[in-house]
Parts: C-alpha cells; sequence; structure tokens
C-alpha cells in the first residue's frame, strides 16, 4: 500500500502522521528524519489537514510540457525553466485562495504535480536522485496572471505567483516508486478542464530534481512543481478547483474574492 504522510491540526496542536482509509496514525519527531510510530490514532474527519510539508522554497517550472509548447508554438527547453515562490505563499488542502489586495486583475490555476525532497539535495546524479525525493503531492499553481507581463522592462514571476495563498499543496506526500504513470486533472466547479499525463513532460519529475540540484542546493520538505498544460483558464468569482491525481489524493480549495468585479475567460 503506499504511504501516504499528512501534516495536520487537532485541539490546537500540529502533528503529522500516515494516512490510511480515513485514519491517521499518528508519528513524533520529525517527518524527515526516521519518524516513529506514536500509537495515537485520529479519524481524518477530526482534524484540520495543514499543507503536507513546510518547504524553505517551491521551484516551479515553466513549459515542461510537449502539448501545451505544440499548442502555444513554444521551442522545447534545453534546460528546466523555472522561477521561485517563497515559503510565505503555501497554504493546504481547503484553505481559501485570497484575492491580493491592489491587484484588479485576475487568477488563474494550474493543476500540477509536486516532487517533495526528503534530504538534503545537491549535485546528486541522475542514477542516485530517487533516494533524495520523500514522495508527491498536488499542487495548485496560482497566478495573478494580468501583473505577470505588465511591465515591458521586467516580466513579474516572482511576484505574479507569489502572494499569500498562491502555492497551494496537499493534500498528502504520497511515496510512489515511479510517477510517470500518472495523470493530473483539474476540476473547477465540478467541470474538468485539464487531464495530462506526467509522462508528456520534456524533463521527468526525477530528472527535474537532478538538474535543479545542481543549480542550488534542495531542502526537505522543499517543492518541485513539475509545469502544467493544457486547460488553464481563470477562475470567476466562488469557484473551487480541485488538482486530482489518483495515486496521490485530490487538493481542494476555494477562491472568493472580496469584488465580483473578476470574469471568466
Amino acid at each position: 500500500m503506499t504511504k501516504k504522510w499528512v501534516r495536520y491540526e487537532h485541539a490546537g496542536e500540529q502533528g503529522f502522521g500516515l494516512l490510511a482509509q480515513g485514519i491517521i496514525n499518528c508519528h513524533s519527531g520529525e517527518l524527515f528524519q526516521n519518524p516513529q510510530p506514536s500509537g495515537e490514532k485520529l479519524q481524518l474527519q477530526e482534524v484540520r489537514l495543514l499543507a503536507p510539508c513546510e518547504p524553505t522554497k517551491i521551484v516551479a517550472m515553466w513549459n515542461n510540457f510537449h502539448q501545451l509548447a505544440d499548442a502555444q508554438d513554444l521551442i522545447a527547453p534545453e534546460f528546466p525553466f523555472y522561477f521561485i515562490k517563497p515559503a510565505s505563499c503555501v497554504v493546504g488542502h481547503g484553505d481559501e485562495i485570497l484575492h491580493p489586495e491592489g491587484y484588479d486583475g485576475r487568477l488563474i490555476y494550474e493543476g500540477e504535480l509536486g516532487v517533495v525532497i526528503g534530504k538534503t539535495c545537491k549535485g546528486v546524479s541522475r542514477d542516485e536522485v530517487a533516494d533524495y525525493v520523500l514522495g508527491y503531492t498536488c499542487i495548485n499553481d496560482v497566478t495573478a496572471i494580468h501583473l505577470l507581463f505588465k511591465y515591458d522592462a521586467f516580466p513579474q514571476w516572482t511576484r505574479a505567483k507569489s502572494f499569500d495563498t498562491f502555492g497551494v499543496i496537499g493534500p498528502c506526500i504520497a511515496e510512489l516508486d515511479d510517477p510517470a504513470s500518472l495523470t493530473v486533472k483539474t476540476v473547477v466547479n465540478g467541470e474538468e478542464r485539464q487531464n495530462y499525463p506526467v509522462s508528456d513532460m520534456f524533463f521527468s519529475p526525477l530528472d527535474l530534481v537532478s538538474l535543479i540540484a545542481g543549480d542550488m542546493t534542495l531542502n526537505p520538505g522543499d517543492v518541485i512543481a513539475c509545469g502544467t498544460s493544457l486547460g488553464v483558464k481563470t477562475m470567476k468569482p466562488d469557484t473551487t478547483v480541485s488538482v486530482i491525481i489518483e495515486g496521490v489524493g485530490t487538493l481542494t480549495n476555494r477562491y472568493q474574492p472580496d469584488t465580483a468585479s473578476q470574469s471568466e475567460d
């Protein structure tokens, strides 16, 4: 059975454990340092799920899928094109996606597969990199799309993608041997908008870990967002977005801005 790690809040305390059939088998110690079962068990409905890890950064990809590149007439990348989302933007399953103050444009959802780093990773060969991955999670890479290219002098990749609540991850970290057979689906208000295979990536999840770790140190809990494919659209008010990856889980969040001036393309 696939191990699925979750973090939770219960009775004012935070904890973590393994989720199986609606029951959390609580653990003690540190998630990334030989955690041990505590013997306590909690029902899933008793707790509030948190983001399953606390990354120091999310390293997120652009133009990593053949289908999307073909549709947008993009050139195949020679190396991963990435940007950084800070730890401050991270929220978990069930948390509300907030509209940034002072920004009157639209937001878009992007359903993605996330790779969670399990131990410090720097300069690791492709053959060895799987040992540095704890598992995989679902991601909604929220973007203030009208801000991204607002200024000709400098595209605002970091700012447009780093507002609070724009790094949605969860509901768990699933330990998988090979994510190549996974499919990412995004369902918006009950309607499927994205459905694409992980195998369509230019750079596979483990390729990304090895290549990015050649550039920077990846810390335990850091997340690599593998990029998205066709089907991205803007979110209108009162929108519920679910990112579904069978074998990993379902990440569901609601977007309800204070203003109803937003509309959907």
